[in-house]
């Protein structure tokens, strides 16, 4: 039976713009007739990856998402002696494992490669040393054969083993995400605010002249639901069965998703907001979401207190109509209940089988 931990987070957001659309306003999405505002999926993950939960305390664990290995890879032979020339070849050669590359500008030997790839710690070193095999001139194999002696199905990069890859190149190495991460939509109805503003100019001591510039910028408030499931026993196996280093990365998810949040517009509005309410569940049924209990929009005040309430409500619901599809649970609810603390060592245990 395959493990399942589930985290249901609810987080208040004065007025910010975390995750803009095209017209640089916060997102939004219609659910039950009601407008809410929604922080993307790929937002949250980011924001998720960059919390010092992952990128300090697990930073020899994690992956990097680029174009650019190719000039990477040759400043690494520039550095290890290596001319120009078979640096540049031998770069060629190696970077187009992860995808087909093309110059940065006509006429330019630096390259770039027409898709981002996800790049574990082990994979680059796997690719640093290939290229300097390259450059002495060494006899390197073809098409698969060469790939399979860079790429790799499951190694401990942290963030490629939660959220997945997909390389177009070849399909044989992409990775299955573990961790599954729901677009986050506030539970009551909520639109974007216009606010305008002005600027004056510091040398301009003519008070007649006005404003030197004038604009507006948009944002919006309001209590958002995150859910988010993770398949323990894929984490551990895309983690090529290092499951302290799982519940390393277990615990530093819990953590982040108490706090870490999409960077937008951050100094405009200083958004650093504290999960009020954390659910994790654990169990070895099939997952579900709460959304359900939002999609009518919460209109009773105070809205963070109902919300809470009906996320209680719906649970209960869905567990007596399916079954309850947890094993054991943690919560923390501000000021009332549970710590964060205690939310990451639950989920630490849930890896470790306990």
């Amino acid at each position: 039976m395959t493990t399942f931990v589930q985290f249901h987070v609810l987080t208040t957001y004065g007025p910010s713009n975390p995750n803009r659309d095209d017209m640089g306003k916060p997102k939004q999405v219609e659910m039950g007739g009601e407008v809410r505002l929604r922080h993307s999926s790929q937002s949250v993950k980011r924001a998720l990856r960059e919390s010092t939960f992952f990128s300090q305390d697990l930073t020899d664990h994690m992956g990097k998402r680029t174009k650019r290995l190719h000039g990477d890879l040759v400043q690494h032979l520039l550095g290890k002696g290596v001319v120009e020339k078979d640096a540049l070849e031998a770069a060629d050669t190696v970077a187009a494992i992860f995808g087909k590359l093309e110059p940065v500008e006509k006429g330019s030997d630096a390259k770039i490669a027409t898709t981002l790839a996800f790049i574990s710690p082990e994979e680059r070193r796997l690719a640093e040393e290939l290229a300097e095999k390259a450059a002495a001139g060494e006899k390197l194999p073809k098409d698969k054969g060469l790939k399979k002696l860079v790429l790799r199905r499951a190694d401990g990069a942290v963030d490629v083993a939660m959220f997945g890859r997909m390389l177009a190149s070849d399909t044989d190495f992409n990775r299955d995400a573990a961790v599954q991460v729901a677009h986050a939509f506030t539970t009551h109805r909520s639109i974007s605010q216009e606010d305008w503003f002005s600027a004056v100019d510091d040398l301009n001591r003519d008070d007649k002249q006005g404003a030197a510039h004038i604009g507006e910028s948009a944002f919006g408030t309001g209590v958002f639901y995150q859910y988010v499931c993770v398949n323990v026993d894929l984490l551990v196996d895309n983690l090529a069965g290092d499951r302290e280093l799982a519940v390393r990365a277990m615990e530093a998810l819990a953590r982040a998703l108490s706090q870490a949040t999409p960077r937008g517009k951050q100094n405009s509005h200083a958004h650093h907001p504290r999960a009020h309410f954390m659910l994790a569940e654990r169990g070895e049924q099939a997952p579900r979401d709460l959304s359900g209990a939002f999609f009518n929009a919460v209109k009773e005040r105070p809205l963070l207190e109902t919300s809470i309430e009906e996320l209680k409500k719906m649970r209960g619901a869905i567990d007596r109509a399916y079954g309850q599809c947890w094993d054991a649970e943690a919560v923390m609810h501000l000021g009332r209940e549970g710590t964060v603390d205690e939310i990451a060592a639950f989920a630490g245990k849930a890896v470790r089988g306990k």
